[in-house]
């Protein structure tokens, strides 16, 4: 019989907090699978005077990113992620991009050889020279384990309330991705695993910068069917993205909840629609109202189209990606949002 695995999840937000409720209840429910205590790795901080590990760990409420809703009592904060990670043989990583190296780097030297990762991460690590890398390549080439991607129309306080919903999880290792499904599915949280592993999280990351548009569409007091235009040119430059620069792309993954569903409901329900909205009705910079309205969790579509764009631009591909293009350059100040219309009216009709 093999030996139970143990989990360790990277990350604690909001999302992060979701997942942990679902990966507690299936290790309490498979004990001859799944060492039963989960740790997840808390970055410290004090909400109300108190240390967040210690009322996650007393509470089992993760106060400040998952208000109301119960914690299994099998999940344990831990605030160093050394400690947390260590004889992990699953490590989840759900945790802001733009801090995957600097925890990799802490993690190097500490994790079992036969340990494998999946990354819940959307968004794309920039590398010297115009290119861009998946996160699951970072954690891969800094861990030396292999690293596979679950991705899906999944807004975390709505997974946390038990309503239904799918995600995929592409994984090219069949016994691998199997597991991996049975860590995660639930009742409400319907798991179906493919093996074009890229395309999976390529569709996490850029619909993120769709949304940000979908956001100004909706800023400038435009309604679905201008935000359905949004989504659908949207899409189109998400499969070129990948026909482009990830060959192996298959055009049936965008079907899945990874593909068109979680660019709909980015697109109507997500972070980045409501900043993007808020950016245009207050005037007020990105910075600002991620502050402001977020609560400590980052947004990814700004960042994600600016990493976008420097691959794009290093390869002279602006304009063959004008709705990515225009998302950039209104993040950053150089376009006018009310400018963002002709975007849509001048994309070429075939990409």
């Amino acid at each position: 019989m093999s030996e139970k695995k143990k989990i360790c999840i990277v990350g604690s937000g909001n999302w992060g907090s979701a997942i942990a409720k679902i990966i507690g209840n299936n290790t309490a429910a498979m004990p001859d699978k799944f060492e039963k205590e989960v740790k997840m790795w808390v970055f410290e901080e004090m909400v109300d005077g108190k240390k967040l590990t210690e009322v996650i760990n007393t509470d089992h409420i993760n106060v400040k990113y998952l208000p109301g809703i119960k914690l299994p009592e099998n999940v344990v904060a831990i605030p160093d992620v050394k400690e947390a990670a260590e004889g992990a043989d699953i490590l989840i990583f759900v945790l802001p991009h733009q801090f995957v190296r600097r925890v990799c780097s802490s993690l190097k030297d500490s994790l079992k050889k036969s340990a494998i990762a999946v990354s819940l991460i959307k968004g794309f690590d920039v590398k010297e020279g115009g290119g861009i890398l998946l996160i699951s390549d970072v954690i891969e080439e800094e861990l030396k384990i292999p690293c596979a991607a679950l991705m899906g129309a999944n807004i975390a306080n709505e997974v946390a309330q038990e309503n239904y919903c799918e995600a995929t999880i592409g994984c090219k290792d069949n016994i691998n991705g199997q597991m991996l499904k049975d860590m995660f599915q639930s009742d409400y949280f319907r798991i179906v695993v493919i093996e074009d592993e890229t395309t999976v999280e390529v569709c996490g990351a850029l619909k993120n910068i769709v949304a940000v548009g979908a956001g100004f569409a909706d800023g400038l007091g435009y309604g679905d069917n201008t935000k359905a235009a949004v989504i659908r040119l949207g899409l189109m430059e998400m499969v070129k993205f990948c026909e482009l620069f990830y060959p192996g792309s298959k055009q049936a993954t965008f079907l899945e909840s990874c593909g068109v569903a979680d660019l709909v409901t980015t697109c109507y329900g997500g972070r980045n629609r409501r900043v993007a909205e808020a950016f245009v009705k207050s005037g007020k910079t990105i910075e600002e109202l991620e502050k402001e309205m977020l609560n400590g969790q980052k947004l990814q579509g700004p960042p994600t189209a600016f990493e976008v764009n420097y691959m794009l631009k290093s390869k002279n591909m602006e304009d063959r990606f004008p709705l990515f293009t225009a998302i950039y350059k209104i993040c950053k100040g150089e376009l006018p949002v009310d400018k963002f219309m002709d975007c849509l009216k001048n994309h070429p009709e075939h990409m």
